[in-house]
């Protein structure tokens, strides 16, 4: 007998929740789920493009519930939302559930409007990187690290020594370019002052009445109300049909006799020393 084991993947077919189907010809609008750290873009990239030539799919949904993530990850997403808006015409809305923070914030800044409950985590503007330095340990262990390289810079962030006083310039240069680059981009979408922005960025986050307080979001709702201001920006009457990536359902044999690395978080990954940069929400 074989036990069911329910895991999150990814399915390549799309459903209609209100019987709409991928193939009806009412108006639509699709739901992209977003939610845990961003590691990857490509699958909500793929997401995003799938209905961009569809006249019928009038708006997408970001159904957002995530701590943010890499920062190139989130650069892209929030730029492949404001192509679709700007090039393909679709109206966009941002959803935060329970948590919308630091890349997840960035990239909903994208959207035509931010809608969050009254107690979601919303901002955590800003930068942080970090990595392990294991160094002493090497000492204690009385081994060292051979190292040749053709600059100063070339294996700053080793988790074999110290930083020196010049890589410590070195990178905070860096995060505060990519710091600058995030104010910029919240801005722009909020429609802010950018030393205002800099006020609110200094890593706090904030439930989400307070964020409406700061203009940081739009409206407080839940899901429902996102999907009725989403289908009222749209211009679409009556209930809409929506578009959801389905859950695939994994059995014990699936388990036994497919590599299923690919959905885990944990896939080895997380255990180099390389340093990251991340919008995160730590």
């Amino acid at each position: 007998m074989l036990v069911a084991v329910t895991l999150t993947a990814v399915l390549l077919t799309f459903s209609g929740d209100e019987g709409g189907g991928e193939f009806a010809f009412s108006d639509r609008i699709q739901v992209v789920d977003i939610d845990g750290e961003l590691i990857q873009s490509r699958p909500i990239l793929d997401q995003l493009k799938r209905y961009e030539d569809s006249n019928s799919v009038k708006a997408i949904l970001l159904n957002i519930d995530s701590p943010g993530g890499g920062v190139a990850v989130s650069q892209e997403i929030y730029t492949e939302i404001k192509r679709l808006r700007e090039k393909k015409d679709k109206v966009i809305v941002a959803y935060l559930s329970s948590t919308g923070a630091s890349g997840a914030y960035y990239l909903s800044c994208a959207a035509n409007k931010i809608v969050a409950n009254p107690g979601t985590i919303v901002g955590s503007i800003g930068v942080i990187a970090e990595w392990v330095n294991y160094a002493e340990l090497l000492q204690w262990a009385k081994l060292k690290d051979i190292v040749f390289k053709t600059g100063e810079f070339k294996d700053t962030g080793s988790a074999t020594r110290a930083l020196t006083d010049n890589e410590r310039k070195y990178f905070q240069g860096l995060i505060d370019d990519m710091y600058v680059q995030f104010l910029e981009a919240v801005a722009s979408g909020r429609k802010l002052d950018l030393e205002e922005v800099r006020s609110m960025a200094d890593g706090r986050v904030f439930t989400g009445r307070a964020a409406k307080e700061r203009k940081l979001v739009d409206e407080i709702g839940n899901f429902q109300d996102a999907v009725d201001i989403t289908a009222k920006l749209a211009g679409i009457s009556g209930k809409p049909h929506l578009l959801r990536l389905t859950r695939q359902r994994v059995t014990l044999l699936d388990v036994l006799t497919t590599d299923l690395s690919r959905l885990s978080p944990f896939n080895g990954q997380g255990l180099k020393s390389q340093i990251k940069f991340q919008y995160l929400w730590k």
